[in-house]
């Protein structure tokens, strides 16, 4: 039996809850009217309805108004952004752009700070670049090989030595060893950074809450406006490509050591601390052993940011793979960039899989000797660590003594040629003339005519109160009036600055690349949720798209559809397309069994069960899926300024080539800003 509440005991004359004094004895009602609650005073009305989530949303939404409106009749026009809001950075940029110029070479501050770290840049990567041209590539391949054999067995060891011999016969072999020695330098930089970083907002909240706008800004960041700041620093070369890297590969490692740090299990800190164990033990004994698998995640993920930005810094001297493929697309010579390209994607893949495999085993419980293979059981231990180096120094010396220390140059296969004959096939055959579908640049034409000019224009005209405001109601729809508040104010910062012209043409070609990437992306992963054989098949697909980076992909692009707008959102459809696919699919194969079940119990066909179950099952996966999809399209929009793609992306270009910090600077910026916007308003809000 469940006990009765008793009522509220009041002393005479006191007030219940309400407000109101308490009843008469007897139980009476106090006499006059009764109020029924349409008599309700306005302000009681307005209260109830600011507590209603309706009211909760439309009242930022009218204050956006309030403020908006009168802006708007004080500053009238066309849709552009008033001139009298913009402020001209172009002088201050310009003065501090030339002052650094004028002051690198003598400035006790680069003379004394920045020339220091450039020469141990310098003295680094050359340091390993001649350690990788000493061991050949005999000594190169078998420590590549045996180190995957250690790591994950026999499969992974002959994809290794195969993706090096390729490297070797693609005639790419001194490029490849370039970009590796770049790569080891940034990363071991990168690691150490991001893990510093990452330690202190896995300690301390404070720091967290510091860091947590600024790694969120440099993630955002496009990867060309880190370029040109390090370019005025340090001047072309490979100190401004490896510390740009630095920067742009640091986030990852950051956030995941201090998500690792912060979700170490407080059972077994508790027990450290217990037995005494001061706070550095327990970091050292306790917190860094639990995080191992979040650190080698952050390890690998800065690897593969690493690659990607080593290859863009090629646009600022870098050298390696990433300046063929640069020179290659200048000249539009498909086979050459088609020739360095292919080694970026193998190193990519070969980098991949051994973090990945070397992650697996931590934490993994080790096989019976009696069911490892020979192999593995001959390099495991300490002394299977000494066998590998020693065999990869034997590999080394035999090749010296061979005389073949450098790929030997008969042993090369020339593709440049076949693949430009290809492409000039392609030309004649695929451009244009294709019976019912079409050319390729059929297509490229028809895009930027009856999609992208159409949603620039419409853009550029609209008036910019009313784009503000319709970022404000997005905002208000998927997250709260903060989220409202950061994209408008995000918006709005791209027109003080003075570039909200180009910045609504990359916002076309954003929009319309994400929305060619979310039909094709949701409609690939229905057909891979449904087909085991299908996912089975997209797997490796998607693993390779993922590992490219986002330099490669202009290649195909550019060889199919020319240059334009219309390959640059093409080349970002591409790019994007593997991680909404990938998400897609895990969110509808997660639905519940039982729901599933259940549709089918009642008859539900499976368009039904689709529509009515598994999509909106999948909502929160789905939300996700768009929000890296804009993320992931804004990178590559970019990008394409270097294939003809305009707005923000050439500005970037333009900027790095002519050194001009003001434009370079700007729109740089305006794409930060442009990207946090697109982020709020495609990203709901916990508290929503």
């Amino acid at each position: 039996m469940t006990a009765a509440t008793a009522p509220p005991v009041h002393e005479p004359g006191e007030q219940g809850r309400s407000g109101q004094p308490d009843r008469p004895p007897g139980g009476g009602e106090q006499p006059g009217p009764a109020r029924s609650p349409a008599a309700a005073t306005p302000g009681v009305r307005l209260t109830s309805w600011l507590r209603h989530g309706a009211g909760r949303r439309v009242l930022p939404l009218a204050v956006f108004a309030v403020v908006l409106l009168p802006l708007a009749l004080v500053f009238p026009g066309a849709g552009s952004w008033p001139a009298a809001l913009a402020v001209d950075l172009s002088g201050p940029l310009g003065r501090a752009g030339d002052w650094i110029i004028d002051n690198r070479d003598g400035h006790p501050l680069f003379l004394y700070f920045f020339g220091h770290v450039s020469n141990v840049v310098v003295v680094s990567v050359r340091a390993v670049y001649v350690i990788l041209l000493a061991a050949g590539w005999t000594g190169v391949t078998a420590l590549a090989g045996l180190i995957a054999l250690r790591l994950a067995g026999v499969r992974l060891a002959l994809t290794c030595v195969a993706a090096f011999a390729a490297c070797g016969l693609l005639g790419m072999w001194v490029p490849t060893m370039q970009t590796l020695a770049l790569m080891v330098v940034a990363v071991a930089a990168s690691v150490v950074v991001g893990a510093l970083l990452g330690l202190a907002a896995g300690l301390s909240p404070r720091a967290d809450r510091a860091l947590r706008p600024v790694l969120d800004t440099m993630q955002v960041l496009p990867a060309f406006a880190y370029l040109l700041p390090m370019v005025l620093v340090f001047g072309i070369g490979v100190p401004a490509a490896v510390l740009a890297t630095v920067v742009y590969a640091a986030p990852p490692m950051a956030r995941l050591t201090a998500l690792g740090l912060r979700e170490a299990d407080a059972g077994v800190l508790e027990a450290a601390a217990s037995l005494g164990a001061t706070r550095r033990q327990r970091l050292l004994t306790a917190r860094l052993p639990l995080a191992r698998r979040q650190l080698l995640l952050g390890v690998n993920q800065a690897i593969m940011m690493a690659l990607s930005m080593a290859v863009i810094a090629s646009v600022i001297g870098a050298g390696g793979l990433g300046d063929r493929v640069y020179q290659a697309l200048a000249s539009v010579d498909v086979g050459a960039a088609l020739a360095a390209g292919i080694p970026i994607v193998l190193l990519a893949v070969v980098l991949d899989r051994t973090a990945d495999a070397a992650g697996s085993r931590l934490g993994a419980a080790p096989l019976p000797p009696a069911r490892q293979p020979l192999l593995r059981r001959v390099f495991a231990g300490w002394y299977g660590r000494l066998l590998t180096l020693l065999a990869a120094v034997a590999a080394a010396i035999a090749g010296r003594i061979a005389g073949t220390s450098l790929w030997p140059g008969s042993w090369s296969v020339p593709i440049a040629e076949p693949v430009n004959r290809a492409v000039a096939w392609m030309t004649d055959h695929l451009y244009s003339g294709v019976p019912v579908v079409g050319g390729t640049a059929d297509w490229a034409v028809r895009f930027t005519g009856w999609i992208l000019d159409p949603l620039r224009s419409g853009l550029q005209a609209a008036p910019w109160w009313l784009l503000l405001l319709l970022v404000g109601a997005l905002g208000l729809l998927v997250g709260t009036w903060r989220t409202s508040l950061t994209a408008v104010l995000a918006l709005a910062a791209i027109g003080v600055l003075g570039v909200w012209e180009p910045s609504l043409d990359t916002l076309s070609q954003v929009l319309a690349a994400v929305a060619v990437t979310l039909v094709l992306g949701f409609a690939i992963a229905v057909g891979a949720a449904r087909s085991e054989r299908a996912q089975r098949l997209l797997r490796p697909v998607l693993d390779i798209c993922q590992t490219m980076p986002q330099f490669v992909y202009l290649i195909p692009v550019v060889a199919l559809f020319g240059v334009g707008r219309a390959p640059a959102a093409a080349a970002a459809v591409v790019y994007a397309l593997p991680a909404v696919v990938r998400i897609t699919t895990e969110g509808l194969r997660e639905v519940s069994p039982a729901a599933m079940e259940s549709a089918r119990s009642l008859g539900a066909t499976g368009s039904q069960q689709l529509r009515q179950v598994q999509l909106p099952l999948a909502r929160p996966a789905l939300l996700l899926a768009v929000n890296q999809a804009v993320v992931l399209v804004l990178a590559v929009v970019i990008i394409g300024g270097l294939v003809g793609g305009g707005a923000l992306g050439y500005d970037v270009v333009l900027g790095l080539a002519q050194g001009d910090l003001a434009t370079g600077l700007v729109a740089g910026a305006a794409i930060v800003c442009l990207g946090l916007m697109l982020d709020r308003v495609t990203q709901p809000a916990k508290e929503a």
